[in-house]
């Protein structure tokens, strides 16, 4: 039997397919500056030419290449400079990118203080672990400079002086492994805590970090890793309690689960005999 022939205005079944979605054209005009980049076309410290001349070459508008230039920007592989000197200036490697996303996820929620003290842990010790094989004796220098800076600040009084140095001894510390991408994750994690320390305020005078200090470096010139990591890992821990207890008043309250039916609820206490002593601290 012969197949009936179509009517003419019938339609085929719709196709299972996606609609494609063009990448934007200041993307790609991205992706082909960072491609020179990497080919090494574009050096650090190489400037680009004028925007009008490149949007002239890339066939693209004066406002689209502006786009691709701010996106590699934000990307952290060229730097944008105003006045009759500037340009774009391809940069010798940034970790800006890294900063940047790591900071959002803290901003809108997805990095918790648990999650921040715990990669600090991890990071730290893959640090010092890389460090004590790669340092050198004037980068154990430039770290007691910091130490001593800090601990006048904190004598000072001066709080913000004296995180400002604490902070910068962990992105020192990483800049010894000679390792790009410890340094960018150590720098990112650094601005996390940055935000978390300037969310919660001043915390206490963290009288233990100088001498916890003075006995990390004491181990990292003796190229002893374990107790170097031991002791950073402690002092980590401490100040993570500290921050916690200082959040704390900030903290929304959490509702706690009424008691199981299962079990009674506890019976009211009488009145203490007084016993003269003053109420533990904190007490009621």
């Amino acid at each position: 039997m012969q197949d009936m022939p179509r009517p003419a205005h019938a339609e085929p079944k719709s196709l299972d397919v996606a609609p494609i979605n063009p990448q934007r054209i200041f993307q790609e005009v991205a992706a082909q500056l960072r491609r020179l980049i990497s080919e090494g076309k574009l050096r650090p410290g190489d400037k680009l030419p004028p925007e009008r001349e490149m949007a002239k070459g890339f066939g693209v508008s004066r406002n689209t290449m502006r786009e691709a230039l701010r996106a590699l920007e934000l990307g952290g592989l060229i730097e944008l400079k105003l006045g009759a000197t500037g340009g774009a200036f391809v940069l010798p490697g940034s970790s800006n990118a890294v900063v940047a996303g790591m900071r959002d996820l803290y901003l809108v929620g997805a990095i918790t203080p648990e999650h921040l003290t715990a990669a600090r842990i991890s990071i730290s010790a893959a640090v010092i672990r890389m460090a004590c094989e790669r340092i050198t004796d004037e980068e154990i220098d430039e770290l007691e400079h910091n130490v001593a800076a800090a601990e006048r600040a904190r004598r000072a009084g001066d709080f913000q002086e004296r995180t400002r140095h604490h902070q910068a001894f962990h992105v020192l510390l990483a800049r010894c492994t000679h390792n790009p991408i410890l340094i960018a994750t150590t720098e990112g994690i650094m601005e996390i805590t940055r935000q978390f320390v300037r969310a919660i305020g001043p915390t206490d005078e963290q009288n233990y970090t100088h001498p916890s200090r003075k006995r990390l470096l004491k181990h990292l010139r003796a190229r002893d890793t374990e107790k170097a990591v031991a002791e950073m890992s402690s002092a980590l821990e401490k100040l993570h309690r500290g921050y916690m207890v200082k959040a704390a008043p900030a903290a929304p309250a959490v509702k706690r689960p009424r008691a199981s039916a299962a079990v009674p609820p506890r019976p009211p206490r009488g009145p203490r005999r007084s016993t003269g002593r003053p109420p533990a601290p904190g007490a009621a």
